[in-house]
């Protein structure tokens, strides 16, 4: 059995397979040994675990009123899933890791909640308010499945920062100093405290020091990685991608094998308007004509009733494959415009592989649309907190820096093959519609949440020491291990997507896991701090006419810790 029906119930429990196998086997797992190596201890490894899950049960519960509104895609529920694991654990991060950094410090546990809940909450609230904002723009697209994703997104998004913000001090109430208990000898010694890491401190020195041969050379790789992303075609993914011990795919094969011109999901042509008249009747057997001597359609038929004329003509091929979505192209541009011309009715193509013409438009159309609105939103958001122009403009261009190279290495791998059989994907004719789209937002919410910690940290220390240099170079060397381990964390949830058998989860998954790699290594430990070093006091522009806006502090200033008393 094949067609619509039985194509959409394997796509739901493909979809479930994958949630199960790739996310909760393989992505869960390994962010947990990622937690335990960078935090040294299984118990502060396990608190940002179960904070994600917390998150994704109560993002879950929400979801189900906005259900019983408007109907949700099934895939909502991965999306849900693997930003919840991304972010609960990203957060609850940041604040544990700064609230073992202020006990190091000799604050009193209640204290170093505070303080924790001062600088990185702080953080955490800002950058998920970046995420969110960055989501939105996925609901602006008129379309069930980036309306679904971007709900699933963004309530996860939205109750993480919550749990972050409230049950994850509460929590560390209760625990104190028991979070570092189960300790792992040799790993995440320097975790929890604000000194540099050898190798971090290493690279930004040197980045440093020559700063204009490492912001070109850098530069040049990721504009290079970005090319292919001029041949991006977007597409769907259908039949012929799923795997082979699936119904539809063998009764698909079977179909297309001996019935070439038979279709499991005809086009529909609608005619509207005076249709008994003998000039329209002529018109629509002459499209029949045409239609029946191009291979890619078969057999048509006609019915008439109430002023419409419905006719239906079978389309060979998977129906979201390259032929089938031109032919319904060339139909609607081409064939219905000569044929129907000066006749004064109303033609309408519909069906399966129509509406995936139309929704690949869609995507074409808004994609423009949506990165105007995000980087617009984000621009003025950044502006406002940092108070400079300049560091708000730095981040948006590193920022679509990593995002063009991600474009480029989807499109490389999926389009070109190049690497594909390495990793296990498949090569296919285009880049799922909604997936440039929903990666450009995921992916500038999510580096948004590095380069806040960062540059908070940046701007703490700047206001101390009135040094630029000093004030990058201590704050990179000193955050690089824990961003490092925190995209690591994303990067291995996202694997689980690219594990999966679904192509479209597959170049979804590849494309966050190595935009994420090279921001978390690339932008933020070599193009960033040698941009600011070139621009210094620039650095921190504001022009006058904006000195009106308000003053917003991301990382509070550090209360000392309370003197201890003398023997005595």
């Amino acid at each position: 059995m094949t067609g619509s029906g039985t194509l959409d119930h394997d796509f739901n429990s493909l979809s479930q397979h994958d949630l199960e196998s790739g996310e909760l086997q393989v992505g869960l797992p390994a962010a947990l040994v990622v937690l335990v190596l960078v935090f040294g201890a299984v118990v502060a490894g396990l608190v940002p675990v179960v904070m994600a899950i917390v998150s994704i049960i109560v993002a879950l519960g929400l979801c189900g009123p906005i259900a019983a509104i408007f109907s949700l895609s099934i895939f909502f529920v991965n999306m849900l899933t693997g930003m919840g694991l991304a972010l609960g654990i990203d957060y609850s991060l940041f604040v544990v890791s700064r609230y073992r950094e202020e006990r190091n410090r000799g604050r009193a546990e209640l204290d170093a909640i505070a303080a924790a809940g001062a600088t990185a909450s702080r953080a955490v609230l800002f950058s998920g308010s970046v995420f969110v904002i960055a989501l939105t723009g996925m609901l602006l697209v008129p379309s069930n499945i980036m309306k679904s994703l971007a709900v699933g997104a963004i309530t996860v998004g939205i109750v993480s920062v919550l749990t972050a913000l409230t049950l994850l001090p509460a929590l560390l109430g209760v625990l104190g100093d028991r979070v570092n208990a189960l300790r792992v000898p040799f790993v995440g010694r320097n975790v929890g405290s604000a000194s540099e890491g050898r190798f971090w401190g290493a690279v930004v020195r040197a980045v440093m020091r020559r700063p204009v041969v490492s912001l070109v050379a850098f530069s040049a790789l990721l504009i290079a990685l970005a090319l292919p992303a001029f041949g991006l075609r977007l597409g769907a993914s259908g039949v012929s991608t799923l795997p082979n011990r699936l119904e539809a795919k063998q009764g698909f094969e079977a179909l297309a094998r001996d019935f070439p011109q038979a279709s499991s999901s005809p086009a529909l042509i609608a005619v509207v308007g005076n249709v008994n008249s003998p000039r329209v009747r002529s018109a629509i057997t002459r499209l029949r004509t045409e239609l029946s001597h191009d291979p890619i359609f078969g057999r048509s038929d006609v019915r008439v009733t109430n002023g419409v004329a419905a006719i239906g003509v079978n389309v060979s091929g998977d129906r979201t494959g390259a032929r089938a979505l031109d032919a319904i192209r060339h139909l609607r541009s081409v064939e219905i415009p000569r044929t129907f011309h000066d006749t004064g009715v109303r033609v309408f193509v519909g069906g399966d592989t129509a509406d995936n013409v139309d929704f690949i438009d869609a995507m074409n159309a808004w994609l423009p649309i949506v990165f105007v609105f995000v980087l617009g939103l984000s621009f003025v958001l950044l502006t406002i907190v940092f108070r400079s122009i300049v560091v708000a403009a730095t981040s948006i261009v590193l920022n679509l820096l990593s995002v063009g190279a991600a474009y480029g290495l989807v499109v490389l791998v999926f389009r070109h093959g190049v690497g594909s059989g390495l990793f296990g994907f498949q090569k296919v004719d285009a880049i799922e519609a909604w997936v440039p789209l929903f990666l450009f937002s995921v992916l500038f919410g999510l580096s948004m949440d590095y380069q806040v910690f960062l540059l908070s940290r940046i701007k703490e220390l700047y206001d101390k020491s009135g040094s630029t240099t000093d004030a990058v170079t201590h704050g990179v060397a000193s955050t690089a291990r824990l961003i490092t381990g925190a995209a690591l964390i994303i990067v291995a949830v996202f694997s689980g997507f690219a594990k999966g058998d679904l192509v479209m989860f597959q170049q979804m998954g590849f494309g966050v896991a190595v935009a994420l790699l090279i921001d978390a290594t690339i932008i933020r430990s070599v193009l960033l701090p040698a941009a600011m070093r070139l621009l210094g006091r620039w650095n921190w522009y504001l022009p006058r006419w904006l000195e009106w806006l308000p003053r917003i502090q991301i990382e509070a200033d550090r209360l000392e810790p309370p003197p201890v008393a003398a023997p005595g």
